[in-house]
């Protein structure tokens, strides 16, 4: 079997059967990919949506398991999974009409253990979007190690944005960590440092939906606290991440740099959440304190290539000033939890 798609899935009864129409609707063979379906012991009726497209096609599978955590649910999925190839969905997004077989091929033809496409992000979920004609030629592609491409582009978090090939994974006892948010944040940097052969196409494969409620962006107390505390953990490990990187060679320094940056982004959207959040301004020292002894605080190389433009370079002059920061804080919760209060109401 060439593909694996693992889908992990809670309470999408709405959006599950788009995402499953789009992954169907792809000129390959049944037996050449499934879709393995892990449901996170849902409370809708996203059980019985799977369980129906089960019964019609050969090729989709269902796990049901009790709630982990989407990281769990991947990793089940992951230890299911058959095909050469994996590729991690979010129920909620969708990809483009007949775009794996265009991977396949390559994949068949390169052997990568990365396979990077191109995705945009939309907030409308429009119907499935066929591949432009001038998209399909299998010589519009580049190839890279994983430090080179990190060390020379602003990689995503996300997992949907490329195929994993599952030996590779598996010989380098790379899981999804299980019962926190981030896990994409820190997959992604630890598979791709260890890559010797990524290949990145321009096929347009992936719609990424921005979605109100999502895991990032839910704005329930309880759940908000536990994202920043997520995140704060994210950052030490990245800590391990950027001292296993060397320093002897241009590639190796500038992809240290970007990791860096991408570990001062991390505290840059902490700082964000908690300027939002219910926890009181005096927990905020202590998480700083921390992040100064790894030389992840203040935010000395944060802004730049990857993060630039006004917004980030006064939110990061005022957050590098703690004298500054915490009375921007106070003033801005001030005014901002009675702004949602109100838009609650509306």
């Amino acid at each position: 079997m060439k593909l694996s798609i693992i889908l992990p899935t809670y309470n999408q009864e709405k959006l599950l059967g788009r995402c499953l129409d789009s992954l169907l609707n792809q000129q390959l063979d049944s037996r050449e990919y499934e879709i393995i379906i892990v449901n996170d012991e849902s409370k809708d009726n996203t059980l019985e949506v799977a369980r129906s497209y089960e019964s019609r096609y050969p090729n989709v599978k269902v796990i049901d398991r009790k709630n982990g955590g989407a990281g769990a649910a991947r990793n089940t999925g992951m230890d299911a999974a058959e095909g050469d190839y994996l590729h991690f969905v979010d129920p909620d997004d969708y990809v483009t009409e007949d775009c794996y077989r265009h991977l396949i091929a390559l994949t068949d033809t390169l052997h990568p253990e990365i396979l990077c496409f191109e995705h945009k992000k939309t907030k409308e979920g429009n119907d499935v979007i066929p591949l432009n004609p001038y998209q399909l030629s299998l010589k519009d592609y580049q190839i890279f190690s994983g430090p080179e491409y990190i060390a020379t582009h602003k990689y995503h978090n996300e997992v949907w944005w490329y195929l994993i090939r599952k030996d590779f994974i598996l010989s380098k006892g790379i899981r999804f960590i299980e019962g926190k948010w981030m896990e994409d944040v820190i997959l992604t940097p630890t598979l791709f440092l260890q890559v010797e052969k990524l290949v990145k196409t321009n096929l347009d494969v992936y719609r990424h939906v921005i979605m109100p409620n999502s895991a990032m962006t839910r704005k329930e107390p309880s759940h908000y606290n536990k994202l920043i505390k997520d995140i704060e953990d994210a950052t030490y490990v990245f800590n391990d991440l950027i001292n296993s990187i060397p320093e002897d060679n241009a590639t190796s320094i500038a992809c240290r740099k970007r990791i860096k940056t991408k570990q001062q982004s991390l505290v840059f959207f902490m700082l964000v959440r908690l300027m939002k959040s219910n926890l009181p301004i005096n927990t905020i020292s202590p998480k700083l304190n921390g992040f100064k002894n790894i030389k992840a605080y203040p935010l000395d190389q944060f802004v730049g290539e990857d993060y630039q433009g006004a917004g980030y370079s006064i939110l990061t002059l005022i957050f590098n000033n703690e004298k500054v920061m915490y009375p921007f804080m106070k003033v801005f919760r001030s005014v901002y939890r009675p702004a949602l209060k109100i838009y609650a109401l509306l």
